[in-house]
């Protein structure tokens, strides 16, 4: 399918080779970029007072005023630079624009690193042919660089999601590139200018640091050392299918007690225990709106919102517990079907010893993971979803002030009340919930450990006491 492209953007990073790739492209006639036009600290280029008839206090006030005047110059194909750290407002517009083709540009992070570093050590960011470089060599520092890396691999994640989810492909450059005639011909006949039988790469700049990497980083060794340390491919990560969650406000609890208690339950944690706790201060609000919940929280200046964890082991019994108890004999009836869970007949649930329970649980547990893994077709019930995954939905509203622990509450509960100004004499801890003795076995607690990983590596959980 032909694309009519009306602009493009320019997606890069600092000494990916931005410059020449835009020098190239302002050679063509009919085409203007027009430089990194939403960089906080300048605008398009340095010292440069107004960009398409905009100063910056304008495009600060009303940056998409900005996007839409440089998107339409009729009869040229405009565009510029964005990079991660540019005005995040113009973004999602910018995505959501298909007339704008998007050219990704991408080089080897470490150079990248070190060019930039070598930059702003000699303050000299462009080099041409009359132009004798700066000798410097940096240190290497291996916090900045990892905290370099993870911005860059997050914007073009970010990037890459923003096109996928609209339907649109980009056309990906590297720095090697940029001094390729035929890509370059290439790139501009995808934006639709076959008028051109060759485009040469822009000729005013070179590269500035053609040295090899020893002579350019004084501490070479260590950073090799730092650079093996890494984990460029994820070896480490923990992967995960689980659908994401909403925030979930319905189900959150308020107390009027001091300044206010909002409490964010996870399902199948310790629940009716702590709203009991709550109910036991004051007068309690419940059944919230995102918008209801904003308004008591800007009436309650002070406030405090917080959640429990329960250890993995024991929320898994609690869902197996619901599962066995509850009025639920269809989904009952699909797990002894399906998902290799060989439950009794619901007539002789009630009856089962502690000995075929514990069998039984460890079925469910295989099956929480199966399914934690996307591996069953039975969707994650929130009782038994992973509680990172329950905070990270939680987050997508409002991310609790605590995280307590449902074995410390009687240390964590007096000081939660006293950070809303109550007596925390007063406001003792709810009653601890009990849980089989099975429940120690060193199999079970293997099981539990496969199935959320996440939580146990998340939260630091060990095997419970």
């Amino acid at each position: 399918m032909s694309q009519d492209f009306r602009s493009f953007v320019i997606f890069a990073e600092m000494r990916t080779g931005s410059n020449l790739l835009e020098a190239t492209m302002n050679a063509v006639k009919g085409v203007t970029c027009f430089g990194e036009a939403f960089n906080p600290y300048m605008l398009g280029w340095p010292d440069v007072d107004k960009l398409r008839g905009l100063t910056m206090a304008e495009r600060e006030a009303d940056p998409l005023k900005l996007l839409a005047l440089l998107m339409e110059k009729p009869g040229h194909l405009p565009g510029f630079r964005y990079f991660h750290d540019h005005d995040p407002r113009v973004f999602d517009a910018i995505m959501a624009e298909r007339s704008c083709a998007k050219i990704i540009l991408t080089r080897n992070p470490l150079d990248s690193y070190v060019s930039t570093r070598l930059a702003w050590e000699t303050n000299q960011w462009k080099l041409n042919q009359t132009e004798t470089p700066i000798p410097a060599r940096i240190r290497f520092a291996g916090d900045e660089f990892r905290r370099m890396l993870g911005e860059i691999e997050d914007f073009l994640a970010r990037v890459q999601r923003g096109l996928q989810v609209t339907g649109q492909t980009a056309f990906w450059l590297t720095y090697d590139d940029l001094r390729d005639a035929e890509v370059m011909t290439g790139m501009m006949h995808w934006l639709g200018r076959d008028d051109l039988d060759k485009l040469q790469p822009a000729n005013d700049q070179v590269p500035q640091n053609p040295r090899e990497m020893a002579e350019k980083v004084e501490n070479i060794d260590e950073m090799q050392a730092a650079l093996a340390a890494m984990d460029p491919f994820g070896l480490s990560r923990i992967p995960t299918f689980e659908p994401r969650r909403g925030p979930a406000v319905p189900s959150f609890l308020a107390a009027e007690a001091g300044a206010g208690l909002v409490f964010m339950p996870v399902r199948g944690g310790p629940s009716d225990a702590l709203r009991d706790w709550l109910a036991g201060l004051g007068p309690m609000a419940g059944d919230f709106t995102q918008n209801s919940l904003r308004q008591w929280k800007r009436a309650h200046p002070g406030h405090r919102s917080f959640t429990v964890l329960r250890h993995p082991l024991r929320r898994a019994w609690t869902a197996f517990r619901a599962l066995t108890q509850g009025e639920n004999a269809e989904l009952r009836q699909l797990m002894r079907d399906l998902h290799r869970v060989p439950l009794p007949e619901d007539a002789a649930l009630a009856d089962m010893g502690a000995d075929q329970s514990a069998a039984l649980f460890a079925d469910f547990l295989n099956f929480l993971k199966r399914n934690l893994n996307g591996q069953t077709t039975l969707s994650t019930h929130p009782g038994w979803a992973s509680q990172t995954e329950v905070l990270a939905g939680f987050a997508r509203f409002a991310t609790p002030d605590l995280l307590l622990r449902e074995d410390r509450l009687a240390e964590e509960i007096p000081w939660l009340a006293a950070s809303v100004g109550l007596d925390a004499t007063k406001a003792g801890p709810p009653a601890a919930a009990s849980f089989p003795d099975f429940l120690a076995d060193p199999a079970l607690q293997k099981a539990a450990k496969a199935a959320y990983l996440r939580d146990y590596v998340s939260f630091g959980f060990d095997d419970p006491a």
